[in-house]
């Protein structure tokens, strides 16, 4: 069988039947072009009982030389490990050469946040414009810091799925798992106002967030807006929405959260992908250490 239908389907089933979100898929295709692209150059191949364990170690050695990161080939490794278990489940091949394929070692990298006064200065900022654009940019940054949600889950929030009486937010995120998020009173004012001057101007988007002609936002223009918000307020170097949903968990933290209950809230699957906090954490009990401690 050859090595392109068998991606072909492979992309179909993790679309359709494993629910992956656009943005994982659209890094499967790639990985696996990239891969398929390499074999058919190097070694002429492109069916898939031709290649083996060397052939894919001979691909992540020349990643490496590329000067690809490790992170970035440990997913590529991940990708080819999901086709394999595809592969497998479909009885297509007998063998699966990935077992002897190892993941490269990658040095954890703690997660960006802004700390409290930043977070402050942005929300007391004169910086946002009293037109509808102005009021939807503040509201986006809102909604991230308040719920910690992810870029793909705030775009895709309705309207009905703002609940003013409970005071919270039905999230749909990842493999179509939905979440509860309680949200401030004063979150809730801003969405409020914000669904109300949507009606004024006519809007029926069943989006909450949107563009002043009715569309639906997009990831780079919401990048753009926290990008380009942060920028008024802070020096580090990434500024990306993903920044507030790290902000809104390591404050959370800091100020006695339970960890279990943080996982919830954002949505993680396992506990291990939140505790990488509690590293935010403990550096920020050093820093207290250093300043207040005598013999520190």
């Amino acid at each position: 069988m050859k090595l392109q239908e068998v991606i072909e389907q492979f992309m179909q089933y993790s679309e359709m039947e494993k629910k992956q979100s656009k943005h994982s898929c659209d890094a499967y295709a790639s990985d696996l072009r990239q891969f398929s692209d390499y074999l058919e150059a190097q070694y002429q191949i492109k069916e898939i009982s031709e290649f083996n364990h060397l052939q894919i170690r001979s691909w992540i050695a020349s990643l490496m030389q590329a000067g690809i990161s490790a992170r970035s080939i440990s997913r590529k490794i991940s990708t080819l490990k999901s086709l394999y278990k595809f592969m497998r489940k479909q009885e297509w091949v007998s063998i699966n050469p990935m077992v002897k394929i190892q993941l490269p070692k990658v040095s954890k990298k703690l997660p960006v946040f802004v700390d409290e006064i930043t977070i402050d200065k942005l929300f007391n900022s004169d910086s946002f414009s009293d037109d509808f654009n102005g009021k939807r940019d503040e509201l986006v940054l809102h909604v991230h810091y308040g719920t910690g949600m992810r870029l793909s889950e705030l775009i895709n929030l309705k309207e009905k799925d703002v609940d003013t009486f409970k005071s919270q937010l039905k999230v749909l995120g990842k493999r179509n798992k939905e979440r509860i998020i309680p949200i401030s009173k004063e979150l809730l004012q801003y969405i409020s106002s914000f669904i109300a001057l949507k009606k004024e101007k006519g809007l029926v988007l069943p989006e909450l967030l949107c563009s002043e002609n009715g569309k639906k936002l997009y990831p780079k223009l919401v990048y753009t807006i926290v990008h380009q918000s942060l920028s008024g307020v802070t020096t580090i170097q990434k500024r990306s929405p993903h920044v507030l949903r790290h902000t809104y968990a390591t404050h959370l933290l800091n100020n006695g959260a339970d960890l279990n209950a943080i996982k919830e809230l954002l949505g993680h699957s396992n506990l291990s992908a939140t505790q990488v906090y509690t590293h935010n954490s403990i550096e920020r009990l050093k820093e207290v250490y250093k300043k207040k401690h005598p013999r520190s």
